[in-house]
């Protein structure tokens, strides 16, 4: 069974690691941490998409390894770094994201805040990559009604 999720999976797995690493050793090493602790975990699948499973898996383990490599650092005051202050509209942003419906929400979220790429998201859900880009477009356009209309 995880032979075969090993095969039909590891270029979709290494590949979203590289692309958030930029570092293909990392990423491999990274995969190979996502396989064993798929191993570890198989009992505990629900069944669910393994695609999805796995990216799932994936994305935490590339979180895990930013902890633990993470280290402090004195930073200069936000001011200083050019970063501009909390603006009204990221919450006008963050409630029309709430009034839009689950299934547009979820997409955003996952290609505009989690970075999932377009192939990555139609992975996850079993759908075609087209069907997914059809629906993230209608999605900002949702998005897109309700944020005009909050601010008009």
């Amino acid at each position: 069974m995880i032979e075969e999720l090993y095969r039909e999976h590891w270029p979709l797995v290494c590949g979203f690691l590289l692309r958030r690493t930029r570092d293909p050793h990392l990423a491999e090493d990274l995969a190979q941490e996502t396989f064993v602790k798929a191993t570890r975990a198989l009992l505990g699948w629900r069944g669910e998409n393994p695609a999805a499973w796995l990216l799932r898996i994936a994305r935490n383990v590339l979180i895990d390894h930013v902890r633990r490599a993470r280290r402090e650092l004195a930073l200069p005051a936000p001011e200083e770094l050019g970063v501009p202050p909390l603006h009204v509209a990221s919450l006008d942003v963050r409630d029309a994201l709430e009034r839009l419906p689950e299934r547009h929400r979820r997409l955003l979220v996952l290609v505009y805040f989690e970075g999932f790429s377009l192939a990555e998201v139609a992975a996850m859900t079993g759908r075609n990559h087209a069907s997914i880009k059809t629906a993230v477009w209608r999605a900002r356009t949702a998005f897109a009604e309700i944020y005009g209309d909050q601010n008009d």
